[in-house]
């Protein structure tokens, strides 16, 4: 048996040792977003995925027009001015820090005193007319990742990933408390839970950190063991050829005594990490996605904010006198101004873990919901969900499935000739009909580059290698995982035999 641990734990070893380097350099870098943040890569030296071609990938959330005349274009791109044909794009990026990613718009909000706010990624920013230039607006809270601006009885909403806040002068804000919903049982998603361990972030930045050193072990461990599967080869080779071997010997006495030792000693944060990265991805993810757990105490998830890191969206709904939020677990309204205890929508319309991109109301009691599962018509009250692209009813499948539909919608438009059009990942910018089809990327914003951190994101969850082996890329995060917590138990076996036999 130990043989056959022995064998295996080194030829698979080699055989992955690509993919666990690769996994742990992304992953150092996933942890450290705003360090990142100012990197870019040229998406020409990437596969041809990875190039902007008809507006997708992303690149656009929705559009806002100042005037007749004047239409700002918004999204992972930035922001770009356009005129009411859509033909002359001007860069409207200046005062964002350096890097696309500092430049990704979440929403653009025009007040009705005439401000223009810009939600990014790493904090909320209002133009100066003056200058021509974004300056950042100082808010109280330490994630700063905006997700939806509104506007109500003067004062501006604003909403991050875990709180609400309003303000008029822009320099005071307060902080709007949102009650527990009604049920509440102080639980939180499986797959949330399973994300911070994996991440480190449980435990905040020493979380992180520590994560981060478990990344480098990764590295150490694939390095040596690399180095003396090589240079038994070498040494193998020169005693055929009687040259001397010593150096080797002794680099390789180092290498296993380290690689070993390294090994034992860190074997429990090694399969913790392992494991919990195997459920982040397809299709091990389908099997967690709706389950909840108790909160892990003294942890980063054991917080009193009952919205921690849940909060994506929000509408005043002035007909019906409330205000609807778009959360992580669900769709919520409150009828009093957040007085009482927020209430569930009966049914609720499908939106993907992955966050809503559109969020709008139509008319009465109905809204527009568009995610990676599509663009749907909710009405609710009645609970009717119409898909708002193919006019069809709305059923849902009752088997576990990809939590994505046929349109990975990211955004939406209805300032290009008065029509709607549509943005998604997969396709692009698709119009209601082809006599509307939108206009073609200009090459100012077809060139912009990728962030670091995408690029890290897209080499972490394997999508880098789709251009090679299609859609079987989703199977290499869990294969890839398995062969590695079969390696780690197959050392500590073998080293533990070892170490039993010499003791």
């Amino acid at each position: 048996m130990v043989n056959f641990f022995k064998k295996y734990h080194k030829w698979l070893g080699v055989l992955i040792t690509v993919f666990i380097l690769f996994f742990s350099f992304s992953g150092i870098i996933l942890n450290h977003r705003e360090l990142f943040s100012g990197i870019d890569v040229d998406r020409n030296i990437l596969p041809k995925d990875y190039s902007y071609n008809s507006w997708n990938n992303a690149a656009v959330k929705n559009t806002l027009k100042l005037d007749e005349n004047n239409i700002l274009i918004y999204g992972n791109i930035g922001v770009w001015k356009t005129d009411s044909t859509f033909q002359k794009f001007d860069n409207f990026n200046f005062g964002f820090p350096k890097g696309i990613d500092n430049k990704k718009i979440c929403k653009l909000y025009l007040n009705s005193k005439g401000d223009l706010f810009a939600g990014t990624f790493f904090g909320l920013f209002i133009y100066n007319y003056h200058n021509k230039i974004w300056q950042k607006v100082e808010i109280p809270v330490s994630n700063q990742r905006i997700t939806d601006i509104i506007e109500k009885d003067e004062e501006l909403l604003v909403m991050t990933r875990s709180y609400l806040l309003k303000t008029q002068d822009y320099k005071n804000f307060e902080v709007v408390t949102i009650p527990v919903p009604v049920n509440y049982d102080n639980k939180v998603g499986l797959f949330k839970t399973l994300w911070v361990i994996h991440s480190g972030e449980i435990y905040g930045e020493i979380g992180k950190l520590l994560v981060d050193i478990v990344g480098i072990i990764f590295i150490f461990l694939t390095i040596t063991g690399l180095i003396f599967f090589v240079n038994k080869y070498l040494i193998k080779n020169r005693r055929k050829r009687n040259k001397v071997t010593k150096n080797l010997k002794k680099s390789n006495k180092w290498n296993l005594k380290w690689h070993n030792k390294i090994g034992w000693i860190t074997i429990i944060f090694l399969f913790i990490t392992t494991l919990t990265g195997m459920f982040l991805r397809p299709p091990l993810l389908i099997a967690i996605a709706n389950a909840k757990v108790s909160k892990i105490p003294y942890t980063k998830l054991d917080s009193p904010n009952p919205w921690f890191d849940k909060l994506r969206r929000i509408i005043y709904d002035d007909e019906n006198k409330r205000f609807v939020l778009a959360t992580l677990d669900g769709f919520y309204y409150s009828d009093d101004n957040f007085k009482s205890k927020l209430k569930k929508f009966k049914t609720q319309p499908p939106a993907s873990i992955m966050g809503v991109n559109v969020f709008e109301k139509i008319r009465n009691e109905i809204y527009l919901i568009g995610s990676f599962e599509g663009l749907f018509e909710w009405n609710s009250e009645t609970g009717m969900i119409i898909d708002h692209i193919t006019h069809k009813k709305y059923n849902k499948s009752k088997q576990k499935g990809s939590p994505i539909g046929e349109y990975l919608i990211t955004g939406m438009s209805k300032d290009f000739k008065n029509n709607e059009i549509y943005f998604t990942f997969n396709k692009g910018a698709i119009g209601q009909s082809k006599a509307n089809s939108f206009v073609a990327m200009p090459k100012s914003i077809k060139n912009l580059p990728i962030s670091l951190w995408n690029l890290a994101l897209e080499v972490h969850t394997a999508r880098i290698y789709a251009f090679l082996i299609g859609g079987f890329y989703i199977l290499l995060v869990p294969l890839s995982g398995f062969i590695i917590l079969f390696i780690l138990i197959s050392g500590f076996v073998v080293w533990y035999k070892k170490h039993k036999r010499i003791n």
